[in-house]
């Protein structure tokens, strides 16, 4: 029996676990490729199956997909990914994930303080902005967030 070189969107949705309707939309979007057959189906390649999965990963851990689109970019069209290309993505995308794992722990340890001192004093609140003192340093909140 020949391997199968072409899936239907119905096979990739059942063997990456993504709706049919996200496979559609990861298309519209440029993340992943298909053809159409004589009958105006859609096929892809194999390689599509981890393309999806590098998609579903990066998303888990905050990626937005303009910034997946432009990584899947980079690779090869119609090669499947290899663990040097996952390597090389996932690196570039490790000084952003340190930066928001450091902006979400000092938002955790600033709230657990607020919240663990049982006051919920706005006089007496570590967070508060007295007089808007900080809005010289920038728009947002300035004591939550991490210096780059």
């Amino acid at each position: 029996m020949a391997a199968v070189t072409e899936l239907t969107v119905g096979q990739v949705a059942t063997r990456s676990g993504v709706a049919v309707s996200a496979l559609h939309f990861y298309e519209a979007r440029g993340l992943i490729r298909s053809h159409r057959t004589s009958g105006n189906q859609r096929r892809y390649g194999r390689d599509v199956l981890r393309r999806v999965a590098i998609i579903k990963v990066a998303q888990e851990v905050g990626i937005s997909l303009a910034e997946i689109g432009e990584a899947l970019a980079s690779l090869p069209e119609g090669r499947t990914p290899t663990r040097g290309d996952w390597n090389v993505l996932s690196t570039a995308w490790r000084d952003q994930l340190d930066r928001k794992i450091a902006q979400l722990k000092k938002l955790r340890d600033g709230l657990t303080d607020c919240i663990g001192c049982g006051c919920m004093s706005i006089d007496r609140c570590p967070l508060r902005n007295k007089e808007d003192r900080l809005s010289a340093q920038g728009p947002g909140a300035r004591r939550l967030l991490v210096a780059r």
